[in-house]
């Protein structure tokens, strides 16, 4: 896994990588996938160039907020399950979904949406997440 469990490495992994990307570095494997998720949201590069503004902060949901560290880890965590197709089928409801939206970014978006309320659901059930009840939101929004 990229990550571990602590807010702040994982926050700091995100500052580090956008600051070797904007001073021209030479990136790593896992950094590479943390600035080719980073340059699909232009919203949140001041705040990746900013460490000292965002590393201790609280997005609230019940306050109309996105987290935007989560935001793009769930976007990281769906390049890494295309990239080995887990759970089996992801790909080829990706491909659908590129079709029917168009653009890849939407279709991860809608992903995004399945993945969230996959994880949360574990988390309430104190379950590992269901690759089933995950493929099966993704197969509805082909539909």
């Amino acid at each position: 896994m990229l990550f571990d469990q602590d807010r702040n490495a994982l926050r700091q992994v995100f500052f580090s990588a956008w600051r070797k990307h904007s001073a021209g570095g030479t990136l790593d494997g896992a950094e590479k996938l943390v600035v080719l998720v980073a340059r699909r949201h232009p919203e949140y590069h001041a705040l990746l160039a900013r460490p000292d503004s965002s590393a201790d902060r609280d997005w609230l949901p019940e306050a109309g907020e996105t987290n935007p560290f989560l935001h793009m880890s769930l976007h990281i965590a769906i390049e890494e399950q295309l990239s080995a197709d887990r759970p089996p089928g992801l790909r080829a409801c990706y491909q659908a979904l590129l079709r029917k939206f168009g653009d890849e970014h939407t279709a991860q978006h809608r992903m995004l949406d399945c993945l969230g309320e996959s994880l949360w659901r574990a988390g309430r059930d104190r379950a590992p997440p269901s690759d089933t009840d995950y493929l099966e939101c993704l197969h509805r929004l082909v539909q």
